[in-house]
């Protein structure tokens, strides 16, 4: 079974990628859907976050609180550090559950499956991988992308753009990169030529 990496910055729309894999068959194990589940739970990880970050960003029921917890991370003069701090409680507890899911995935013959990964390079997942995908979009796409998908002000959109890696850093490790600047059909066609060059196949 191949492993895919995709990844890309916040807002690059890596979601209709991972889609467009969808129609062809292929799942994807989202990193963020296991991230947001992981903090939708108390745990570890809670109290691990609670420790760093200080009790505030939870809630009255004591679960993480993703609003405060991202104001307490991004638009601050320490964002890197803070960010830091947070990929690396966080990130053990989600490679833990991906691995899980991964291996189902290998028990039931899957041919291939897709890593949605925003944090894959930082948490060192591409070793898991057998290539890399990486998806760009400029900055006025990602802004709307952002604002849309967590109900924020374009203000908080920036904070959380000027605190992600540039595109060169993606240009210089990944396999593949596929620029999403609206124009969803090339997107498309730009994965199945993929696929059927990889050896992956369209069914």
């Amino acid at each position: 079974m191949k492993i895919i990496g995709l990844t890309g910055p916040s807002g690059a729309g890596k979601s209709t990628v991972a889609g467009f894999f969808a129609a062809y068959g292929i799942p994807a194990i989202d990193a963020d859907r296991v991230y947001h589940g992981i903090l939708a739970a108390k745990g570890p990880c809670t109290d691990e976050l609670a420790s760093a970050f200080g009790r505030d960003i939870l809630n009255e029921a004591g679960f993480v609180d993703r609003k405060k917890l991202g104001a307490a991370v991004f638009g601050r003069p320490d964002t890197p550090s803070r960010l830091h701090t947070l990929n690396e409680i966080t990130h053990k507890y989600v490679m833990a559950q991906v691995r899980e899911e991964t291996e189902n995935y290998r028990r039931r013959g899957v041919r291939a499956v897709l890593f949605d990964a925003p944090q894959l390079f930082e948490a060192g997942a591409e070793r898991e991988c057998d290539l890399v995908i990486g998806v760009l979009a400029d900055r006025a796409h990602r802004l709307r992308r952002i604002m849309r998908r967590d109900g924020i002000d374009e203000a908080a959109a920036s904070a959380r753009l000027c605190a992600q890696k540039d595109d060169d850093f993606y240009r210089a490790r990944c396999d593949l990169i596929l620029e999403n600047n609206g124009d969803e059909s090339i997107v498309a066609n730009e994965v199945r030529a993929f696929l059927l060059r990889s050896g992956v196949g369209l069914s």
